[in-house]
């Protein structure tokens, strides 16, 4: 089974693989801090869901305040279960559920580029780089695999190089985050706000995070 959860508001999307339902509550640790607006999208093939099972992934979206579930699915049985529920389900042949779960996986290649403030409750992830037009309020969490560009304020949550990359980095206009992480080394912010209203970079040296100014070089 793979759950595919997309914010509608700041295209944010993450995709996870279930494979026993019957262990649902292991993997509901992973994505319990999502908050919507979420669009939930479960896709099954040959898989026989009983409704009882169903009921129980339902109870724990509810949880995470889903907007809309559905469900994708070539066992009948399943369907049956889903309409039993009032969960939207279709049935599709196997290609079509692999090709539309293609599809999801392509778009969560790509970097990802937000426009608008990411208000408190917002989490935007990227398994690329992520840019953000706008300022990160505190209570928000923005998180990718590469590198993380604010421009505009960041005073919420940051976490770049969230595969294990050292070498990324967390830059913005108005430096002053809760909290900076960059793979497994974490920094608290700092309690007093920022001095100079220029760019700065945080980066990983010595297995600290410090923080520099973002001065561009330009070759003559």
């Amino acid at each position: 089974m793979e759950i595919v959860f997309n914010n509608t508001k700041s295209k944010y999307l993450e995709i996870y693989s279930l494979l026993d339902i019957n262990k649902i509550h292991e993997t509901f640790k992973k994505f319990a801090s999502m908050k919507g607006p979420l669009e939930a999208k479960i896709f099954t093939v040959n898989e026989s869901i009983r409704s009882h099972q169903l009921s129980k992934l339902k109870n724990y979206f509810d949880k995470i305040n889903i907007s809309s579930l559905h469900i994708y699915s070539n066992n009948r049985d399943t369907i049956l279960s889903g309409k039993s529920l009032k969960i939207d389900s279709t049935f599709l042949k196997e290609q079509e559920i692999k090709n539309k779960l293609l599809l999801f996986k392509s778009k969560n290649k790509d970097d990802i580029l937000h426009e608008g403030t990411v208000r408190s409750g917002d989490r935007i992830s990227s398994n690329g780089n992520l840019c953000i037009i706008g300022d990160v309020n505190p209570g928000a969490i923005v998180s990718a695999k590469k590198n993380i560009y604010v421009w505009g304020k960041l005073l919420g949550i940051a976490f770049a190089g969230k595969s294990g990359n050292k070498n990324a980095s967390i830059a913005s206009l108005y430096l002053n985050p809760l909290q900076l992480r960059i793979a497994d080394v974490i920094a608290i912010g700092p309690t007093d706000k920022p001095k100079y209203y220029y760019p700065e970079i945080a980066v990983i040296d010595k297995q600290t995070i410090i923080i520099k100014p973002h001065v561009i070089e330009t070759k003559n």
